[in-house]
């Protein structure tokens, strides 16, 4: 499937106070990592202040977000989105930047979808309060934000893979509508932002898999190899909680009733073979988890039932044993949430946009003589969705 070719439209952006909260400079004081904030808890985090490197561009994308959603506010989308709407490209000018907004209506409509009020949304991702900066153990160069409330993930991403989200984003939409339960990270945006008349970055929003986090005791980054799969853990007492990743979660195991494992293998196998489709693969499965809090222990809590409520908006028009349901939690951000017997399980695929092309087959070839023998994550969209499933398979009871 081509990228698509949108036509640009240009507009003025609203501009309530709310919406003008943009720093003009930085302190002299700041650094890209200025100062851990221990008063908070915020582990792993740092808030990004008026004394932060970043602090004028993150600024900069509330300001702009703020006005892209109150488009979407001011004018619903009446129904499914079209193939127009896939291609729409609106550009906000504001004071010294602008932000363009990219497949906006497919977007909001999604986000509807999943019973998502966009006046929460843009509360969340307007200037009400500071975004912090996740600290990543990614070697990509890519930045990370969470919003204010930690409910929103933001990600800078380059053209490329920007230009491959938007491709595969009709059958994406189409795969949630078919199956609401999806693993699948929920994007939420894609939106690009020039400042003056500099190069266009472009980043991406989704919901964060690690919500609500206050409780949450271990982070892992699961791509089912072991080349550059382990992480130093923080010192004993460290404020910074790490995410982890393959060889770290060595001798654990993720504990669930037996129904609750059926459907997360099922589920996996839809989710990676649409994946596999696709053709790509370097996507992690995010696992997070801690133990169950009485308030937490509701009834039905941890009961798979393929007939069971979904998500608030479109239902799947195909049989229910297609849709692998299950009955969710009463908790945010249900949708990544499974619950074992002790514990709770934060679960999510992130990062779909690497598609495997020549580089990547040419990084294949490099891999396989560079280490020989052990397993690396460029490899066949194929074998890479087989071995990530069986790496869940292995590591469930």
């Amino acid at each position: 499937m081509a990228a698509p070719s949108p036509g640009p439209r240009e507009v003025l952006a609203p501009s309530p106070e709310a919406g003008r909260r943009v720093a003009t400079s930085s302190s002299s004081r700041g650094g890209l990592l200025w100062r851990l904030r221990d008063k908070q808890p915020r582990l792993g985090l740092f808030e990004i202040d008026p004394g932060h490197e970043l602090h004028r561009l993150t600024c900069m994308m509330q300001a702009g977000l703020w006005a892209a959603i109150q488009v979407s506010i001011d004018h619903p989308l009446l129904g499914p989105p079209t193939e127009e709407d896939f291609s729409e490209v609106m550009t906000q000018v504001q004071e010294g930047f602008e932000l363009g907004t990219l497949a906006g209506p497919a977007f909001a409509w999604l986000r509807h979808s999943l019973g998502l009020a966009e006046k929460d949304y843009q509360a969340s991702l307007g200037p009400d309060g500071p975004y912090l900066q996740f600290l990543s153990t990614s070697k990509s160069k890519a930045s990370f934000f969470l919003s204010h409330d930690q409910r929103f993930f933001l990600k800078t991403q380059r053209r490329k893979e920007v230009r491959a989200l938007l491709a595969h984003l009709p059958r994406y939409v189409q795969h949630l509508q078919r199956h609401p339960h999806s693993l699948l990270a929920r994007l939420l945006g894609v939106h690009s932002l020039r400042v003056a008349r500099g190069k266009k970055k472009y980043f991406v929003i989704m919901q964060s898999v690690f919500y609500p986090a206050s409780r949450i005791s271990e982070r892992y980054d699961i791509k089912g190899c072991e080349v550059s799969r382990w992480v130093d853990p923080a010192p004993e007492g460290s404020p910074i909680i790490l995410v982890l990743k393959d060889l770290n979660f060595q001798g654990k195991t993720i504990y669930l009733a037996g129904p609750q494992r059926s459907w997360l293998l099922r589920q996996m196998e839809l989710d990676t073979a649409f994946l596999r489709e696709l053709n790509v693969l370097d996507y992690s499965l995010l696992v997070a988890f801690h133990c169950l809090h009485k308030d937490e222990r509701g009834p039905g809590s941890s009961l798979v039932l393929r007939t069971a409520r979904s998500v608030q908006g479109v239902q799947s028009q195909e049989e229910p044993g297609a849709q692998n349901r299950r009955l969710l939690p009463e908790a945010p951000n249900a949708l990544h949430i499974l619950d074992g017997p002790e514990q709770r399980y934060f679960l999510g695929l992130v990062d779909l946009a690497t598609v495997y092309g020549l580089r990547k087959r040419l990084e294949h070839l490099w891999k396989t003589l560079r280490y020989p023998g052990r397993t690396f994550s460029t490899v066949s969209p194929a074998l890479y969705a087989r071995r990530l499933y069986q790496w869940v398979e292995a590591h469930t009871e």
